[in-house]
């Protein structure tokens, strides 16, 4: 379970990543996608509720 968990904050942290990397918001003002530090986290908490739905 905890190899799981750790395993969908790694993926979702990475997917955070790479949506600011290539899709991000150009002119700045998007609050989440504007900053890596935070799309970063976003990810990994989506990652984090993701892993959990599929637990038994």
């Amino acid at each position: 379970m905890v190899t799981r968990l750790i395993i969908g904050v790694v993926l979702g942290a990475l997917g955070g990543f790479a949506y600011y990397r290539f899709i991000g918001c150009a002119s700045g003002t998007c609050p989440i996608t504007s900053n890596p530090f935070i799309s970063t986290i976003y990810g990994a908490l989506i990652g984090v509720f993701a892993s959990g739905a599929f637990s038994r």
